[in-house]
């Protein structure tokens, strides 16, 4: 059975390989993606950028294009598996989505909530969702200036963010403890497999989990009721590595590593790193990276891109900038060094959200769109940042299409593009993983030669 997973930003696939993550949904690309082995579907939505109503209108639209697809291939809606894939930190449109989904898509028995990313040391217990053992609420993440909560119980906030149209007294719980009781005999596994296809009326579930062996045993149990009863999915990237059952990726680092493009002299051509993602991690793993002599940042002024896109006709003060940005860029590149593009560190003040928002979309394409002008130049691509991937792959590259091909580190995910003009791979790298090293880190090994 296949598994759809709308994702709200591309580092959802962070778990998984071999499957194809789509830019587009039209029928072609949906044929294409289709008749792949994979069983995942990744289809990039990229809602974490957008407004309530946009995120609306967006998952409308790409369940429209599925409905069809399905109605002229004579496919039933319920022989697959759907998740709304979100941030692990519970950034984003976290209720909203599923519920759109579970409108389009349903009717379903259950919605399960299961934010665990145990890659990336997001884990679940009693209720309770952490980042490395830290409530997440009282992290940076649940001040974010969009999407912050006041709580990490997850019933409550699934009652805070649905405005109370889902009362935390009403949302069910499975505990580790009984996750635990399922995998050590048959008894606790059936009464599992009771409580599953006990489920109706599209009831929230959230669910505990602080070990891979918890969600594999859930999704087993999934699985074995599948045939009577239909689940949705909220989820971040480690359940889907659970429903999916892949095998060990065959490729290792040396053969994803090894995916850089060459010149005509068959050398490896240098990378470029994009940072655009503005949580505290990021800032802090930038600072760390431009610490190596080998890369030389290219800072772009966030305030002088507020003005510029504030005049009525911006066109040409833009080509401008992106001309002497790109003369800077081509003279990092001639001197031997990494061009690390990255933006002002500031936090602008603007009116609204959906202005907060939008120009964040202005933005990255900003950044999407300069760097696709040389990409003929670079071996690879390591891009920081949610939106400033999707927007990148989308319109600075122009794919419609990418292939996942697996992870240079845990939670590290590299794309190509399976078009035949060009293999240039990018390293999705989400804002809020790893430590103030990693990104230093994963550059080193993009330029390793194995």
């Amino acid at each position: 059975m296949k598994i759809i997973i709308f994702d709200d930003d591309p580092t959802g696939s962070q778990t998984v390989y071999g499957c194809p993550l789509l830019l587009n949904w039209d029928e072609q690309t949906l044929e294409r993606a289709f008749t792949k082995s994979s069983p995942l579907i990744f289809i990039l939505a990229n809602t974490r950028s957008l407004s309530s109503v946009l995120a609306v209108k967006k998952t409308r639209e790409i369940c429209s294009a599925i409905k069809k697809f399905f109605l002229r291939k004579g496919y039933s809606k319920d022989d697959y598996f759907y998740i709304s894939r979100g941030d692990s930190t519970l950034r984003g449109h976290g209720v909203l989505e599923p519920a759109i989904l579970a409108e389009e898509l349903g009717p379903f028995h259950a919605t399960f909530h299961i934010p665990a990313f145990l890659e990336g040391g997001r884990t679940t217990e009693n209720g309770i969702h952490y980042l490395n053992g830290i409530p997440v609420h009282k992290t940076d993440f649940g001040r974010d200036n969009i999407f912050g909560f006041s709580t990490s119980d997850l019933a409550k906030w699934i009652e805070e963010k649905s405005f109370g149209k889902i009362l935390a007294e009403n949302i069910l719980h499975i505990e580790i403890k009984q996750l635990e009781m399922a995998l050590k005999n048959d008894d606790g596994f059936k009464s599992l497999l009771t409580f599953l296809s006990e489920l109706e009326n599209n009831i929230s579930v959230v669910v505990d989990a602080k070990l891979p062996h918890h969600l594999e045993i859930l999704a087993r149990a999934i699985k074995a009721v599948s045939k009577e009863k239909r689940f949705l999915f909220r989820t971040a990237a480690s359940f889907i590595n659970s429903l999916s059952e892949l095998p060990p990726n065959p490729k290792d680092t040396a053969d994803l590593v090894s995916l850089k493009s060459k010149n005509n002299q068959f050398e490896y051509k240098p990378g470029l790193i994009m940072v655009g993602s503005h949580v505290k991690l990021a800032t802090d793993q930038l600072e760390f990276l431009l610490k190596d002599n080998s890369c030389e940042g290219l800072e772009i002024s966030v305030s002088k891109l507020t003005d510029i896109f504030a005049l009525e006709d911006y066109q040409e003060a833009i080509l401008e900038l992106e001309e002497i940005l790109l003369l800077k860029i081509n003279n990092i590149l001639i001197r031997k060094k990494i061009p690390v593009l990255y933006t002002t560190r500031e936090e602008m003040k603007f009116s609204s959200d959906s202005k907060r928002m939008n120009f964040g979309l202005q933005l990255a394409e900003f950044m999407a769109i300069l760097v696709g002008k040389i990409n003929n130049k670079l071996g690879y691509i390591i891009s920081k940042g949610g939106i400033t991937t999707q927007i990148l792959l989308q319109k600075g590259l122009n794919f419609n299409q990418v292939d996942l091909k697996g992870q240079i580190l845990p939670g590290l995910s590299i794309v190509t593009s399976n078009s035949d003009q060009f293999e240039l791979p990018v390293v999705t790298f989400p804002g809020n993983l790893g430590n103030e090293k990693t990104l230093l880190e994963s550059f080193r090994l993009m330029e390793s030669n194995y």
